[in-house]
C-alpha cells in the first residue's frame, strides 16, 4: 500500500503530539505538570524550563501555519533565545500556554491533512511546506525529550511508565 505524503506526515504529526510511539508524545509529557513545576530550571545557563520550551514549540508552530495560511508573518525576534521567554505566572496563565500550544499544532493537523503529492514541490523561496512539517516533528520530539529530562530532574515524571 502506498502512502500519500499528507498521510506519513499525519502520522509522524500525531505521534509528536498524541500518540505513543518511539517516544513519549508531548501532550503525555505536560500531562500533570503544575505552574510551578513548568517553571522549575535545572541548575546552569544552558537549562531551559518546561514553559519556556512550550513558549518557543508554539511560535515555531505559530509561524509555520501562518505562512501556510498565507497569513502576515510574526514579528522577528532578536534570537532564536527570545523564543524560550516566559513573561506570565500562575495555573490560569500556564494552562493558557498549553492550550494554544495544542490549538495551534491542531490548526496545522488540518493543513497538513489538506497538503497533496506536491508537498515537496515548492516553487516558491525557502523550504517546501512538507519540507517544514518535517522539521517541526523532528523539532517537537527533540523538545518533547528535554521536557521529560527536567521533568525527570524533578522528580516529576513516572519512575516506572507503562505504554501502549
Amino acid at each position: 500500500m502506498q502512502n500519500k505524503i499528507s498521510e506519513v506526515l499525519l502520522q509522524n504529526w500525531d505521534y509528536a503530539m498524541d500518540i505513543e510511539d518511539w517516544s513519549p508524545p508531548l501532550s503525555d509529557a505536560l500531562n500533570g505538570v503544575s505552574s510551578e513545576q513548568a517553571l522549575w530550571k535545572p541548575q546552569g545557563a544552558a537549562g531551559n524550563s518546561i514553559w519556556e520550551t512550550v513558549n518557543h514549540l508554539t511560535y515555531y508552530k505559530e509561524r509555520l501555519l501562518r505562512k501556510l495560511k498565507g497569513l502576515p508573518k510574526l514579528p522577528d525576534l532578536e534570537s532564536n533565545d527570545a523564543t524560550f521567554t516566559v513573561t506570565e505566572s500562575g495555573d490560569e496563565a500556564w494552562q493558557q500556554a498549553v492550550d494554544k500550544l495544542k490549538s495551534v499544532h491542531a490548526d496545522l493537523r488540518v493543513i497538513i491533512e489538506a497538503l497533496e503529492e506536491g508537498a515537496y514541490d515548492w516553487g516558491g523561496s525557502g523550504h517546501a511546506p512538507g519540507e517544514e512539517v518535517m522539521s517541526l516533528i523532528l523539532h517537537d520530539a527533540y523538545h518533547t525529550g528535554q521536557i521529560v529530562l527536567v521533568r525527570k530532574l524533578q522528580g516529576s515524571w513516572p519512575s516506572n511508565r507503562r505504554f501502549n
